[in-house]
């Protein structure tokens, strides 16, 4: 039987200290929602006492029906000068009316003395008077012990003194915190250890861990190899400076590698898709690169590579995909393959075999073009599109005969800056119209949706969802060539095309055509097959 690992995410709290972060109640809320449906067992979700949007999220959240985790508050034990029952700080966990309550603590004698002002004696019966106090309330008390490593190395005897407060104080969970991440593997598997044979039959210890030197993933799984049963972290990493420990990573690599158990067996699966809906939520992009989580996490590029992935997988993925709920992704570039290439044209042609000489053709054209500047793998769809017009599988829905942009400084209004005027022309019939917009780009985007709104309504679904463009040659200043990328969406399907010229404008009028074409084919085809 597997042997449980408690975790407890705070990404609500540790990880809302990171850079850029910043969650209304509303999002603190979606958020606790997902982190429940993954199986979390625990979720710091704030400090009621700090601020007055925490105090509103708590009192919110006693109406939420949760069905594995915990909510949990935050806080620090009394000052030193007070007691308990004047402490406005404990008085507001009190008022969250959570079961369980975490308590920060000084370890580090130099931050007793010299951040607190305190005697050491006097930190001791701080930590053993809160904790006392709160289970005298009826709460569960998980200790996080701060700077434990570093006053475990600078004076282990007083860092083992404070976790015996705690104890003698009724904590039901140890944690030790490497709040300054600056802890080397060996460090934390010692002192865990130590811990766990000291107070391992009294309670739980856990370990907290912090990303400065990068260790944070691998300091948190020493600790658990050392005996430590309750792991903190932010799901993604988030947090102040360079970030927490990643249970993302954490979740995975201790369930499918170690024989852990994190979370229920069958939540393992939506770990792709929980990650990135928090993502999403803290309005932040998904890091590509993100073990088992990641966009790229199993995205292939190399030809060698592609060509062993596509006769068996595990040839360069040290797990499937679909067991944390992420997909296998094929880069289309100059270095893909001709196994690349056939992958992505079964769908269109299944005849075409590796030898076919459309295939060289292909490859041959992705090489040329991406020497000028394109990127496939950031723009499948354009590829697409390529690869149609190779195989005889594509045909124009109009021709272009003439589109011309100017602007207009100062605005005539707040969001109009810009004029496009475009004449093209759809079976035999010529269409010249006009867009105004908030720049070229804008005004272009409208003149072109309008000339096509008459003969393909359905262009009227599309949105731009993103807009990019990279400057290529530097040196060569206002004369390089520079990239396009534009994501689109219909609101069911989001594709990304991209166009490269010297002319900033003809460029997004590339990746512009490919997108309205792209649709405009995609919604041919459904008809066809729903005719079928």
């Amino acid at each position: 039987m597997a042997k449980k690992i408690s975790i407890l995410d705070s990404t609500l709290r540790d990880g809302a200290q990171g850079e850029g972060i910043s969650y209304s109640v509303q999002d603190k809320i979606n958020i606790v929602k997902a982190l429940d449906e993954l199986g979390v067992a625990f979720i710091e979700a704030g400090n009621p006492g700090s601020n007055p949007k925490d105090m509103e999220f708590f009192q919110q959240a006693k109406r939420l029906e949760l069905k594995t985790a915990k909510l949990v508050a935050f806080g620090s034990t009394r000052r030193k000068d007070s007691s308990c029952a004047e402490d406005a700080n404990l008085q507001s966990l009190l008022s969250a009316e959570t079961e369980n309550v975490v308590i920060f603590g000084k370890s580090w004698d130099f931050q007793v003395t010299d951040i607190l002002h305190a005697s050491l004696d006097e930190n001791l019966e701080m930590i053993r008077d809160t904790v006392s106090y709160l289970c005298k309330h009826n709460r569960t008390v998980i200790y996080d012990a701060e700077h434990f490593f570093t006053g475990y190395k600078e004076n282990a005897d007083y860092a083992m003194k404070t976790l015996q407060a705690a104890v003698e104080g009724g904590a039901s969970v140890l944690c030790l915190c490497e709040t300054k991440g600056g802890a080397m593997y060996g460090d934390v598997q010692k002192a865990t250890a130590e811990v766990v044979k000291a107070f391992g039959k009294a309670c739980t210890v856990g370990i907290h861990t912090h990303n400065d030197c990068g260790l944070a993933v691998a300091n948190s799984m020493i600790a658990v190899e050392a005996g430590a049963t309750h792991v903190q972290g932010t799901l993604l990493g988030f947090g102040e400076r360079t970030g927490n420990a990643n249970l993302s990573t954490i979740i995975a690599n201790l369930q499918l590698k170690m024989g852990y158990e994190c979370i229920a067996e069958d939540k393992i699966k939506e770990l792709t898709p929980i990650a990135r809906r928090v993502a999403e939520i803290t309005n932040m992009a998904l890091d590509a690169g993100m073990p088992y989580v990641g966009p790229s996490a199993f995205a292939h590029k190399a030809g060698m590579h592609i060509d062993a992935v596509l006769k068996n997988p595990a040839a360069y993925e040290h797990i499937t995909p679909e067991s944390v709920g992420n997909s296998r992704v094929f880069l289309m570039s100059e270095v893909a393959g001709r196994s690349m290439i056939i992958e992505k044209i079964s769908k269109f042609d299944p005849t075409i075999t590796k030898n076919s000489p459309i295939v060289a053709n292909i490859v041959k054209k992705v090489k040329d073009l991406e020497h000028e500047g394109y990127q496939f793998e950031g723009a499948d769809a354009s590829f697409e599109l390529l690869v149609r017009k190779s195989i005889g599988k594509y045909q124009p829905f109009f021709t272009l005969h003439y589109y011309r942009t100017s602007g207009e400084m100062p605005r005539i209004e707040k969001s109009l800056a810009s004029f496009a005027q475009l004449k093209l022309e759809v079976d035999g019939q010529i269409e010249i119209t006009a867009g105004e917009g908030d720049g070229p780009v804008n005004a272009l985007d409208k003149a072109l949706r309008k000339a096509l709104e008459h003969f393909y309504p359905n262009v009227s679904q599309i949105r731009l969802t993103d807009y990019k463009v990279r400057v290529l040659d530097g040196k060569s200043a206002t004369a390089s060539r520079v990239r396009v990328l534009i994501e689109s969406s219909d609101g069911v399907d989001h594709w990304a095309t991209m166009g490269v010229s010297s002319d900033v404008m003809e460029a997004s009028y590339l990746a512009l055509v490919d997108s309205f074409e792209y649709k405009l084919i995609k919604d041919v085809e459904k008809k066809f097959r729903h005719l079928m």
